[in-house]
């Protein structure tokens, strides 16, 4: 959807006539039934001044195409500036312009094409402008069919009209080159070599039909990104599947060809435990369903996973069209019914209600992921919930399918593949944390390296000494201690302290904690580490959890400030005591279960509470 399009005099009219940020939002206002802020209102007429003076140049054919505000389709994205035409060898481009009003940019240092910078009334850290500019166009590059069809070219950038370039500087600096080379960035004072960018490629104008062209485009996976998945996928041992993962495996893609086939909405439910190979199913299908044409996204409201397996695919290629196939669970409050062709939702349990940062955008994830898609997958552990605000559950996932009148199938994954293939381990786990009665009162016979240690330094050169095998052992922990705000980038810096034992948190510079060389000298917690999988780990067990009386005790008021998982408990605690202790003992259970079972080969525990270690070691034997 384009907000705003004609050609180069329309456009150099309203500019003029001080209309032009008026009619960008009478037009917002009819397409989107959205009001303006005022900020957003003085932006555009801002960087449409700028604009102005770039397109108000003789070469620049009067009828080439323009347009403000395209919104790239299933997405919250919106290009700002778009200009269409022709070179001399007749060949269709689209010059796609990322306007800011920045003038400030800090480097930021071990996370990939980010930079630090004001806005939104703070500083923070954002894509770098000529990121943002590739991803645009990568995206419309690889979804939309006329792009493909027509063999229009995308050539992207970045115009910073208030930043003034210094020599050496951050806007240039080294780890940015990839996407500058693909996507030059434009700053104050350069407006003749911004208008040589456009020059290059616009030399007759189109009227627009170019534009035309995008906006109409039904959106299908290009043959490029069919096969860089497949690629990518091919010869990965991890994706491997197995026994009853093939059979689940089939049987989505059966349905989901069905809705494809017929347009009749399908939601497939699976429920498995941790380990089941969820993802592996999930991943597999999302390659295969792409290179089937299908507009397939893989879906999980925590991003820890997402990274993992983004980079897992891409290998040590920075920049991939395979980004686009991962999305948060929020992004589809204002999508269209039926615009996707099929949903993978991962980590379906931790699902929210609302969307956005303050939780205050859409009705429920469940519902509006359900309606996007002709065919919705959720993959689903229901002891897996470790937050208030997680509402996935099977019956909810089932009562949003029948409002939207979506046929409903179930299927389950049974076989462990972490915990060396050992339900019993589960069970156990289960049993001993008092979730549920299982016949597993001890770990006898069951293949499984676990160990309730004397101290946390003894549990942190276990994990060292794994590790060095294949990058695949992590120290985890409950959200016992402060992740202090200033210290968060120092691995020196160390939060969590017991005795004479020191660790710093997870560093917030990486997104990829699980797969980093250096991780295994910080602590994850539940966030960096649900979804994944190691060979092993060690488990720091808080205060929020000890053994009393005969009795698993949970306190969530030894949870850490910062913690965000039980924000809210303390006023549901007022209201309503018994259903806040329900809860958050759910909640503090459930996470240490989740942290335990991490380890495909061993689990490695200490337990700040020395009752509750006595209590664990007798009930291995």
């Amino acid at each position: 959807m384009i907000i705003y399009d004609g050609i180069k005099t329309d456009f150099l009219k309203s500019v003029e006539e001080d209309t032009i940020a008026v009619e960008i939002e009478e037009n917002i206002y009819k397409k989107m039934n959205r009001r303006t802020a005022i900020n957003e209102f003085r932006a555009w007429e801002n960087s449409l001044e700028y604009m102005y003076k770039v397109l108000n140049d003789m070469e620049i054919p009067s009828d080439a195409g323009v347009a403000i505000e395209y919104n790239i389709p299933q997405t919250s994205k919106r290009v700002d500036f778009l200009i269409s035409g022709y070179d001399s060898q007749n060949q269709g481009n689209v010059i796609i312009i990322e306007l800011k009003q920045w003038d400030h940019l800090e480097a930021v240092e071990s996370r990939d094409a980010l930079v630090r910078t004001y806005t939104g009334n703070a500083m923070r850290n954002v894509v770098h402008p000529s990121y943002q500019a590739w991803s645009y166009a990568t995206m419309i590059q690889d979804y939309n069919q006329s792009v493909q069809l027509h063999n229009i070219c995308l050539h992207p950038c970045s115009y910073l009209h208030n930043y003034r370039r210094h020599e050496p500087d951050v806007i240039d600096a080294l780890q940015y080159k990839e996407y500058l080379d693909d996507a030059p960035a434009f700053t104050r004072g350069q407006v003749k070599d911004l208008r040589g960018f456009i020059k290059k490629d616009i030399v007759r104008g189109d009227d627009r039909q170019l534009i035309y062209d995008i906006d109409q485009g039904k959106i299908r996976p290009s043959k490029s990104l069919q096969d860089s998945i497949a690629k990518m996928l091919k010869g990965n041992r991890e994706f491997v599947m197995l026994d009853d993962q093939k059979v689940v495996y089939e049987e989505i893609l059966y349905i989901s060809r069905q809705s494809q086939h017929d347009g009749k909405k399908r939601v497939m439910i699976v429920k498995g435990g941790p380990g089941t190979g969820k993802t592996v199913v999930a991943v597999n299908l999302l390659a295969q369903l792409t290179c089937e044409s299908q507009y397939c996204q893989y879906v999980s409201k925590n991003s820890a996973p997402r990274n993992v397996y983004q980079k897992k695919l891409k290998g040590s290629v920075k920049k991939a069209s395979v980004d686009n196939l991962f999305k948060g669970s929020g992004v589809y409050v204002d999508a269209r019914e039926n615009t996707v062709d099929t949903l993978l939702v991962d980590e379906a349990h931790r699902l929210n209600q609302k969307s956005g940062m303050f939780h205050t955008k859409g009705e429920n994830q469940i519902k509006e992921i359900i309606r996007a898609a002709k065919c919705s997958v959720f993959f689903i552990d229901e002891n897996q919930r470790v937050t208030l605000s997680d509402i996935g559950s099977v019956e909810e996932i089932r009562k949003w399918a029948r409002e939207e009148g979506a046929q409903i199938y179930e299927q389950k994954l049974v076989s462990q593949f972490r915990c060396n293939g050992s339900d019993g381990y589960l069970a156990w786990l289960d049993d001993v944390l008092e979730i549920q009665e299982t016949a597993n009162y001890d770990l006898e016979g069951i293949d499984y390296d676990i160990k309730i240690l004397d101290s946390p330094e003894e549990m942190r050169q276990i994990i060292i000494e794994k590790n060095r095998i294949s990058n695949r052992a992590r120290i985890l922990a409950g959200y016992c201690w402060e992740w202090v705000k200033a210290n968060r980038n120092k691995t020196e810096e160390h939060d969590i302290k017991i005795g004479d034992f020191e660790i710093s948190w997870n560093l917030e510079n990486t997104t990829t904690f699980a797969i980093d060389e250096g991780s295994v000298s910080e602590a994850g917690c539940i966030h960096t580490s649900q979804g994944l999988e190691f060979d092993y780990v060690g488990v720091i067990i808080g205060e929020d959890m000890r053994y009393e009386n005969g009795r698993i005790i949970t306190d969530y008021t030894k949870r850490a400030r910062s913690d965000q998982s039980l924000k809210g408990i303390k006023k549901l605690y007022k209201e309503d005591p018994e259903k806040a202790k329900q809860l958050s003992d759910e909640i503090i259970k459930n996470t240490y279960r989740t942290l335990m079972t991490r380890g495909m080969r061993g689990c490695y525990i200490y337990c700040v509470d020395q009752k509750l270690a006595d209590y664990l070691r007798e009930r291995i034997k």
